[in-house]
């Protein structure tokens, strides 16, 4: 379950309180304050399933689906895909689902651009590689590209290269999301920032670490808690997120932990109890 069928499922009348409360119980963490779009909806009325509606509409206790657009037509220029954390792998899915692969070190002047990035927004990583902003798009590495791909376009990315990168990479009748500029794309921002919040906890002393997992597992049903989580993920991987998220947004809510920091840096499980 996604975080906005769950805030519809528990409904924000009781939700957002709770978030209010941890908030001042910490004096005001960044780590915890809640999102001003939770309050405006309590407000509004949009509690969830409980009125009908919420982040979602619904008829009965089924949410009613959006309409799914239509694939634009796929790209058929030159690709050209920035070295980097996962460059390699969407190279051959481009390469697989039949681009015109560009090797060279720089692009030709009609590529399109793709960067990997982990933390970064597709802006960031456009100029840190030296690339024509209107050409480049960033797609999200972490989580492999088998089974879903975000795509994430800057403010000057053209529009028919924006929906030839997206019908490209849904050749294959995989499903494609394409957003806008965002550090850490979507799903890395958000486990990141669970695992750095399961990572405070165990800092904080107010449990153990096998706990925090198996409170979360047990509790929300997720495959794995937050610390096992970052293991899977790679300790190191989820410090260079979060470090990116804060340099570039200046939002403290995305400091890491101490507890994730020393661990990353020792080369140890964020299981690790302190000795």
């Amino acid at each position: 379950m996604g975080p906005f069928e769950l805030l519809d499922l528990t409904a924000l009348d009781v939700s957002h309180p709770v978030m209010e409360s941890i908030y001042d119980q910490y004096y005001q963490e960044p780590r915890y304050r809640p999102s001003p779009i939770t309050r405006s909806r309590l407000v509004a009325g949009l509690l969830g399933r409980k009125t009908g509606r919420g982040f979602y509409s619904y008829e009965g206790d089924k949410a009613v689906q959006p309409a799914i657009g239509s694939i634009p037509e796929a790209w058929t220029g030159p690709v050209w895909v920035a070295p980097g954390e996962g460059g390699l792998a969407v190279a051959a899915l481009a390469t697989k689902l039949g681009a015109k692969l560009e090797t060279g070190a720089t692009p030709s002047d009609d590529a399109l651009c793709l960067v990997t990035s982990l933390g970064e927004d597709c802006t960031s990583a456009a100029l840190r590689h030296g690339l024509d902003p209107r050409r480049t798009l960033a797609m999200d590495p972490l989580f492999g590209l088998d089974s879903h791909r975000t795509l994430m376009t800057n403010p000057i990315t053209a529009p028919a290269l924006r929906d030839g990168a997206h019908g490209l990479f849904a050749a294959d009748n995989v499903a494609v999301s394409v957003i806008a500029d965002s550090p850490g794309f979507v799903a890395q921002r958000v486990v990141a920032t669970i695992i750095n919040i399961g990572c405070d906890i165990a800092q904080q002393r107010i449990a153990t670490p096998e706990d925090i997992d198996k409170a979360v597992t047990l509790g929300l049903g997720y495959p794995s808690g937050p610390l096992g989580w970052g293991d899977r993920l790679g300790a190191d991987k989820v410090l260079v997120i979060l470090d990116a998220m804060l340099e570039i947004t200046g939002d403290p809510r995305y400091r890491a932990s101490l507890w994730l920091k020393r661990r990353a840096k020792l080369g140890v499980s964020l299981l690790t109890p302190e000795s």
